[in-house]
């Protein structure tokens, strides 16, 4: 697990954030509250669906009309990551996570099934105390044979 963690919050600006990725090497952020409670997170996935732009889908058209294969009402959280501007807007609101007391294998089972590339270490607050990636799972396999 890497400690401590950084973090931003919603409103934070979206450029500040990528700057604060890139400086320190990592591939997502952990979004906090006011009281510094985690409600998102801020990923390379998320910054590569704003750079690839907003994509309507496929549609056919009928009598001079246009008909999307797909729900136009899904469209508004995508259109939001292409046009936004601060972390809140780009962010993925379901971040993985953990308690502190997990054991390493359940925590390496929740990476794996989750199919994510860390988990935030949350205190009894939810509070990212830390963050477990799976270079830390090979890591400590390694340290231990």
């Amino acid at each position: 697990m890497s400690a401590p963690v950084l973090s931003v919050i919603a409103d934070s600006p979206l450029q500040e954030a990528v700057q604060l990725m890139s400086e320190h090497h990592i591939s997502g952020l952990p979004v906090v509250d006011g009281s510094g409670a985690l409600v998102g997170e801020l990923s390379e996935q998320d910054l590569m669906v704003r750079e690839s732009g907003f994509q309507p889908g496929p549609y056919v058209m009928l009598l001079d009309a246009v008909i999307y294969l797909r729900n136009p009402l899904n469209w508004d959280k995508e259109v939001h990551q292409v046009l936004g501007s601060t972390v809140g807007e780009v962010m993925g609101q379901h971040p993985h996570s953990c308690s502190a007391e997990l054991p390493l294998p359940a925590a390496a089972g929740l990476l794996h099934e989750r199919s994510t590339q860390r988990l935030f270490v949350l205190d009894g607050e939810r509070h990212p105390v830390g963050v477990l990636t799976r270079g830390d799972v090979v890591r400590a396999l390694a340290a231990a044979g």
